[in-house]
């Protein structure tokens, strides 16, 4: 009897195997970059162009970035979606992916495509915890709200670490492909966010928290403020989960 417990209540448990495999991709998912133009895309035009089939954008010491900014697609929102594209990025700065945010128009901004929410960071480094992949809180009050290698909720009284090993620092470093394309994976449910980094879950996310938990909002890139940067987008592609 005690044995067949045992089985049950692990069948039950929900458990996520280290370096666990991105599922396979959906066959409905929807290109939206043609890699021609920026057709459905919006953003400054001095930072953003197409470069060799792929987003490009720049900031440079003549050209710089007033305060973080963004190239938003505008035909369409996330919310419960699936992502996938890949980037690349020096490392002088940092990027990102804005996904279940909110294009701020009014206020205190520094330019006209200033987006607010969850982050997908995007770093060209391999020392964790600086990487690429953990969820940050553009614009918010929450900060890093969940590392890469975690497994993780946010509750009304903060952020409660399941566990923190679902990919090591020497993991990391064999995964990413510095100064090279990286493959992204980004899935969100409902309150449930996990990201996936060529090929492998790095990082699982539930936000519980009623107040600050966002369910739906624009998709963006980011050009970072700051010293010179570029960082380039290619297969940008996406499905509603319904």
């Amino acid at each position: 009897m005690l044995r067949k417990m045992f089985c049950l209540a692990a069948l039950l448990l929900p458990t996520l195997a280290f370096g666990a495999d991105a599922p396979a991709e959906p066959a409905d998912m929807k290109p939206i970059f043609n890699g021609k133009d920026l057709t459905g895309w919006d953003g400054d035009p001095k930072l953003w162009s197409v470069k060799d089939g792929v987003i490009h954008g720049e900031t440079t010491a003549d050209n710089p970035a007033k305060g973080n900014t963004f190239i938003i697609w505008k035909d369409g929102t996330t919310k419960d979606f699936e992502l996938r594209l890949s980037f690349r990025c020096n490392a002088t700065n940092n990027s990102g992916i804005q996904y279940r945010s909110k294009h701020i128009t009014e206020g205190k901004v520094g330019n006209q495509w200033v987006v607010r929410g969850y982050q997908h960071e995007l770093r060209n480094e391999t020392q964790l915890p600086n990487v690429g992949g953990f969820i940050y809180d553009e614009g918010g009050k929450r900060g890093r709200i969940c590392l890469v290698g975690e497994e993780a909720t946010w509750e009304t009284d903060g952020k409660k670490l399941v566990k923190s090993d679902l990919i090591d620092a020497a993991g990391f470093k064999k995964l990413f492909k510095l100064d090279d394309w990286n493959d992204v994976v980004i899935i969100a449910k409902g309150n449930h966010i996990q990201h996936y980094l060529n090929g492998t879950l790095i990082l699982d996310f539930k936000d519980n928290n009623p107040e600050l938990a966002l369910k739906e909002g624009v998709l963006a890139l980011q050009l970072h403020a700051g010293k010179p940067m570029w960082a380039e987008f290619k297969n940008i592609r996406i499905r509603e989960i319904k």
